[in-house]
C-alpha cells in the first residue's frame, strides 16, 4: 500500500473536528438484529472490562429484564438510582440524568437508545439523554436494534407487519465513535426464545408467531450486517482521505459505468444494472463535460438527460464531471469513491482518431492500476430506443450575419489606410482583430464567414496585382493558408471561451441563488414564509410558475400560503401531486410518470418523511429538459424539504414541550392545591366537629377559640383559592390594567389596614415623602403586590424582627421596597423564588403563587420586579412602576368655589 501526502485542507478539516469532538464524551454502540441478541449482556462485559482497566464506569440504567447472568455482570458497577414521575396515578422510573451529570464518571452505561421517556422528564427521548451526556464530557455505551433506525423504519414495516414507534435518527450511528455488532444466528436466538431467556414462556410463544418469525430474523439480521458494513466503510473511506491512500482497496465491489449522449449508452447503463444487481454492488453513473470538445447540440443534451435520468431510475447514483481529459477525470474519480470495476462502451469512431487525437479507452486501460476495466456493447439484438427530439431551431440571427459582413468591410478600410506605412504582412493582424471581435458576438456560421471573407478581402485589395484574385508570387498561397488557418482556430478558441464564460456564469448564477435560497430559509420559521421564499426563488430562476403544496392533519395536500399563487391546479394536477406525495418519486411533465400533467411534480423528502410536494409550470417547456436543470431543482427541493422539516420539528418540539410542561404544571398544581387546602378543611373540620359534637362541653371561651379557627382557616382557604384564580386570570390576560393615576400613600394605607390583624405587634415602618407625585397604575392590583410582599415578609421573619416599607421616585419611575431582617433568600434563588410554586420554609405558607402574582402584575404594568439578600441580614423585595405621561392637573376653579360657598 502506498500512502501519500493527503490534502491539507482535509487536514486542517479532520484536526478541527477532532478538536472539537475531544471536548466530548465517547459514543460506543451495541447494535443489534433483534430482543434477544445479547447487546446488553456485550454491553456490560465491556464495563467490566474497563472497571478492571481502573476507568470509573456507572451504571446509568440497564434493562436486565430479570436475566440472572446479565444481573450477575452488575456486580462491581455502581449504580444510579432512577427517577420516579407520577403519571396518571402510575409511578415510572427513568433515567436519571441529573444524578449522572453530578456524578460525571468517565464512562457510564445507558441502556436501549430508543426508549421514549415518560411525561414530565427534560428530554423526550433517551438519546437525547445521552447527546446531552456526551456533551458535558462523559463517554456513554448504549444498546440499540436495527428496527429502531428512522431510515430503515418503512423497511422493517414491509418485513415484519411492525410499525415502530421507537425510532433514533441515523445521524447518530455516524456520531458514535465505535459500534460493536452482537450477532446470534436466528436458529441459536429462536432457542433462546425457547428457554425463556428473552420473555416469559407465554410471551414468547406469541412473539415466534408475529416478530420472531425466522424469516424476519433473516432479513433483520442481514439489514444489521449491511447497516454496520455501511459504517465501517465510511470509516475506511476517512481513512483513506486522512492517509492520503490513492489505490482502490476492493473490499467491496462498487461500479462506475461512462455514459453520453450517444444512444449506445443505454445498453451500458442496463449492463451496469445487471453487474451491480447480480454482485449486489452500488453504482455511479457518470459524465464528463470535457471543455475541448465540440459542444453537444440540444438533442444531444435531452439525450443525455434522459439516459441520466433511465440510471437513475434504476437505482444508480449520477454525477456529471468536468475536465481537460475525460480519461483523467474518471479514474480521479473512480479512485476517490473506490470504484472497484468500470464499464466503457466500445469505440465506434475510425481507428485513425485515435492515432491522431489518442484514445480515452487506451489511457483508462493503461491508467487503471488496481480497477478492472469492462469494454462491453451491450446485449446482441438489444433495441436502442431514439429520442423524438425536436430539432432545435436557429439561433444564429441575421444580425450577426450583417455583423461579420461590416466588421470585415471596417477592417478593410482601416488596412488601406496603413497601406502605405506598413508592410503586407501586417495587415494581416487587421483582420485577425475583426475576426476575434465578430467571433465574441456571433455564432460559428458568420465567424466562418468573417474568416473566409478575410483572407478574400486581403488578397483582393492588397496582395499584388490589386484588386483580382490572382498572386503573382506563389509564397503568398502559403500565407493566406496560414492566415485561415490561425484565424479559423483563433475563432474557435474565442467561441470556446465565450461558451465557457457563459455557462460559468449560468452556474454562478443558479450557485447564488441556491446560496440566497439557503440563506433566507434560515432565517424563516413558519411554513408559510417558507412557501412563499421558495415560489419566489424558483420562478425566477426557472422562469416558470410554481406552487407549494404540503399536507394537512388528513394528509390531504393544500397551499399553505394565498399568496403569491403562481398557477392553479385542477383535479388532475392536484391527483398528480398527491401520487407525487405518497410514492415520494417525481412525476407530471418530462418524466415518464403521468407525464401528461401540465407541471412538474417533485416530492419534498426530509430525512424521516415527505413533507410536501413542489410543481414547476415551465414557461418554456422546449427547454426544460435539461438534466442539470433538474439537478440544480431537485436540490432547491431538497434545501426547502429541510427547511419545512425543520419548520415542522419545531413545531412538533414546541407542542411537546407545552405538553410536559401542561403536564407538570398540572401535577404540581394538583399536588400543591390538594396539599394546601386539606391543611385548612382539615381545620375548619375538626372545629366544626368539636362544636356539633353534644357530649362535649365548652365553655364560651372554647366555642369561642373554635370559631376563631373556623374564620381563620377560612380566610387562609379563601386566599389559597384567590391566587390561584388570579393567577389563572392573568396567565389568560383575562385581568385588564387599568392604570389610574394614583397616590402610592393612599394604597398602603389601605393594604395596612386590611393587614392590621397580621401586622399586630410587628415593628414597622412606613417611609414614603409627603411630596411624592402621583403615578399612574391599577389600584387594585398594585393594593395585591403590596399585600402579597408584606404577607411574605410576616410568615417568613420572626415577630421581633422590624419590617420596612418604603416608596420614592427616581427619574422616570416610581420605587417600592419592602425589606425585613429574616433568614434572607438562599444564594442562587433570588429569581426562583418568583417561579410557579416555588416556596420558603415558612409553616402555614400559600401554594407558592403569591410571587409570581406579583411578577405579572408588576410586567403587565411594565415595571420591574426584583429580591436580594440584606447587608447585615434578611431579605429587600423592590418593584418599579413607569411614570409616563403627565399627571392631570387639579381642579383649582372648583375648590375657589367650594371655599366661597
Amino acid at each position: 500500500m502506498e500512502e501519500r501526502r493527503p490534502d491539507p485542507e482535509l487536514i486542517l478539516n479532520r484536526i478541527r473536528q477532532e478538536t472539537e469532538r475531544s471536548r466530548e464524551g465517547q459514543l460506543k454502540i451495541f447494535f443489534g438484529a433483534a430482543p434477544g441478541v445479547g447487546k446488553t449482556y456485550a454491553m456490560l462485559e465491556a464495563a467490566q472490562q474497563k472497571l478492571t482497566e481502573g476507568i470509573n464506569v456507572v451504571a446509568g440504567l440497564v434493562e436486565t429484564h430479570g436475566r440472572k447472568e446479565t444481573e450477575a455482570l452488575l456486580d462491581g458497577l455502581e449504580v444510579i438510582p432512577r427517577r420516579s414521575i407520577e403519571y396518571h396515578g402510575t409511578k415510572l422510573t427513568e433515567f436519571d440524568i441529573d444524578a449522572a451529570l453530578k456524578r460525571k464518571p468517565a464512562l457510564i452505561l445507558v441502556d436501549e437508545l430508543a426508549h421514549t421517556n415518560a411525561p414530565g422528564s427534560r428530554h423526550k427521548k433517551r438519546w437525547q439523554d445521552i447527546y446531552e451526556l456526551l456533551g458535558a464530557g462523559i463517554s456513554v455505551y448504549t444498546t440499540v436494534n436495527v428496527q429502531h433506525l428512522e431510515s430503515l423504519n418503512d423497511v422493517v414495516f414491509q418485513i415484519t407487519g411492525i410499525n415502530m414507534h421507537e425510532t433514533v435518527p441515523d445521524f447518530l450511528l455516524e456520531r458514535a465513535d465505535e459500534i460493536e455488532l452482537v450477532d446470534l444466528s436466528p436458529d441459536d436466538l429462536l432457542q433462546r426464545l425457547k428457554e425463556g431467556k428473552v420473555y416469559v414462556p407465554r410471551l414468547a410463544a406469541k412473539a415466534m408467531q408475529n416478530f420472531f418469525r425466522k424469516g424476519n430474523l433473516l432479513a433483520l439480521r442481514e439489514l444489521a450486517l449491511r447497516r454496520t458494513a455501511e459504517r465501517v466503510d465510511d470509516q475506511m473511506q476517512s481513512y483513506r482521505e486522512a492517509k492520503g491512500v490513492k489505490e482502490v482497496w476492493p473490499v467491496a465491489e462498487r461500479i462506475l459505468v461512462c455514459v453520453g449522449p450517444n444512444p449506445s449508452s443505454i445498453r451500458l447503463i442496463r449492463a451496469a444494472k445487471r453487474m451491480a444487481a447480480g454482485l449486489r454492488a452500488e453504482w455511479i453513473a457518470v459524465y464528463v463535460e470535457a471543455p475541448h470538445k465540440v459542444k453537444p447540440s440540444e438533442s444531444d443534451l435531452k439525450q443525455l438527460a434522459e439516459h441520466l435520468r433511465l440510471a437513475e431510475s434504476l437505482g444508480a447514483e449520477t454525477v456529471t464531471l468536468s475536465g481537460q481529459k475525460a480519461s483523467e477525470e474518471l479514474l480521479t474519480y473512480a479512485r476517490d469513491r473506490n470504484v472497484t470495476k468500470i464499464i466503457v462502451g466500445k469505440p465506434t469512431h475510425p481507428r485513425w482518431k485515435d492515432k491522431l487525437f489518442g484514445s480515452m479507452l487506451d489511457e483508462m486501460v493503461r491508467g487503471s492500476g488496481d480497477i478492472d476495466v469492462y469494454v462491453i456493447s451491450g446485449d446482441i439484438g438489444e433495441p436502442v430506443p431514439q429520442l423524438a427530439v425536436k430539432a432545435s431551431k436557429q439561433q444564429t440571427q441575421a444580425r450577426d450575419w450583417y455583423l461579420s459582413v461590416v466588421t470585415v468591410g471596417v477592417c478593410t478600410a482601416i488596412a488601406a489606410v496603413m497601406f502605405p506605412y506598413v508592410a503586407i504582412a501586417d495587415l494581416a493582424m487587421v483582420y485577425l482583430l475583426g475576426i476575434v471581435f465578430t467571433t465574441s458576438k456571433a455564432g460559428k456560421g458568420p465567424s466562418f464567414l468573417a474568416t473566409l471573407l478575410s483572407v478574400l478581402a486581403f488578397d483582393f485589395f492588397f496582395v499584388p496585382p490589386r484588386y483580382t484574385f490572382y498572386v503573382n508570387a506563389p509564397g503568398y498561397l502559403f500565407t493566406f493558408v496560414v492566415m485561415f488557418a490561425v484565424a479559423f482556430v483563433m475563432s474557435r478558441l474565442t467561441l470556446r471561451v465565450r461558451e465557457q464564460a457563459n455557462s460559468a456564469r449560468q452556474r454562478e448564477r443558479r450557485t447564488a441563488a441556491l446560496y440566497s435560497l439557503s440563506r433566507k430559509l434560515v432565517h424563516e420559521r413558519g411554513i408559510e414564509h417558507l412557501s412563499a421564499i421558495a415560489i419566489k426563488h424558483i420562478s425566477e430562476v426557472f422562469s416558470s410558475h410554481v406552487v407549494v403544496l404540503v399536507p394537512d392533519e388528513r394528509g390531504q395536500l393544500i397551499t399553505p400560503v394565498i399568496e403569491p399563487v403562481t398557477f392553479a391546479l385542477d383535479q388532475k394536477e392536484m391527483s398528480v401531486a398527491q401520487w407525487t406525495f405518497t410514492n415520494r418519486q417525481r412525476a407530471g411533465y418530462g418524466t415518464d410518470t403521468l407525464s401528461g400533467a401540465k407541471a412538474l411534480y417533485l416530492p419534498l423528502v426530509a430525512a424521516s418523511r415527505t413533507v410536501g410536494v413542489i410543481g414547476v409550470l415551465p414557461n418554456h417547456p422546449e427547454s426544460f429538459l435539461d438534466q442539470e436543470q433538474f439537478h440544480v431543482l431537485e436540490s432547491f427541493a431538497n434545501q426547502i424539504a429541510m427547511a419545512i422539516d425543520r419548520a415542522l420539528l419545531g413545531q412538533e418540539a414546541q407542542q411537546a414541550l407545552l405538553k410536559a410542561e401542561t403536564e407538570t404544571l398540572r401535577n404540581t398544581l394538583l399536588s400543591s392545591v390538594s396539599h394546601d387546602l386539606r391543611t385548612p378543611l382539615a381545620a375548619i373540620t375538626g372545629a366544626a366537629t368539636a362544636l356539633l359534637q353534644k357530649d362535649i362541653t365548652l365553655d364560651q371561651q372554647g366555642r369561642q377559640e373554635l370559631v376563631r379557627t373556623i374564620y381563620e382557616e377560612a380566610v387562609h382557604l379563601n386566599e389559597i383559592i384567590r391566587n390561584v384564580l388570579d393567577m389563572t386570570r392573568l396567565e389568560t390576560r383575562a385581568i385588564k390594567v387599568k392604570k389610574e393615576w394614583q397616590s402610592i400613600e393612599e394604597i398602603v394605607g389601605v393594604v395596612l389596614n386590611r393587614l392590621a390583624d397580621k401586622l399586630s405587634g410587628r415593628d414597622l415602618h412606613v417611609n414614603i415623602p409627603a411630596d411624592i407625585p402621583l403615578v399612574p397604575f391599577d389600584p387594585l392590583l398594585i393594593e395585591q403586590v403590596i399585600m402579597n410582599l408584606l404577607d411574605n415578609a410576616v410568615k417568613y421573619t420572626a415577630t421581633d424582627t422590624p419590617l420596612e416599607l418604603k416608596a420614592e421616585v427616581r427619574r422616570d419611575s416610581a420605587l417600592v421596597e419592602v425589606a425585613d431582617r429574616g433568614p434572607g433568600i438562599p444564594k442562587g434563588d433570588e429569581e426562583k423564588i418568583f417561579e410557579k410554586f416555588v416556596r420558603g420554609s415558612a409553616t402555614g405558607g400559600g401554594i407558592g403563587l403569591g410571587l409570581t402574582i406579583c411578577r405579572a402584575i408588576i410586567n403587565a404594568h411594565g415595571g420591574r420586579i426584583w429580591a436580594e439578600n440584606r447587608a447585615g441580614g434578611g431579605s429587600i423585595f423592590q418593584f418599579t412602576l413607569p411614570l409616563e405621561g403627565e399627571p392631570p392637573m387639579p381642579d383649582l376653579e372648583g375648590e375657589v368655589e367650594a371655599r366661597d360657598g
